[in-house]
């Protein structure tokens, strides 16, 4: 953005475009744990009864952990 741009966007919001930027950031990041947590619980509880084995456990939670990663890295 243009300095002017830059201007207007914080008088009419209040706050800075990389302060907007790094909040949206923040709360994709903050979905997504919430995500891979939920995954990671729900694999164990299937394991806890017995529905799958411990490698899908393990695999499952490691790809949405590899997500999470990626992720991040693109958003920092």
């Amino acid at each position: 953005m243009t300095a002017a741009q830059d201007a207007a966007f914080q008088a009419g919001s209040g706050v800075t475009p990389a302060t907007l930027l790094t909040g949206i950031a923040s709360i994709i990041l903050l979905l997504t744990f919430i995500w891979v947590i939920w995954v990671s619980l729900g694999t164990f509880r299937a394991w806890q009864n017995g529905q799958i084995a411990l490698f899908d456990v393990v695999w499952s939670t490691l790809r949405a952990s590899i997500v999470l990663m990626v992720l991040g890295f693109y958003l920092r």
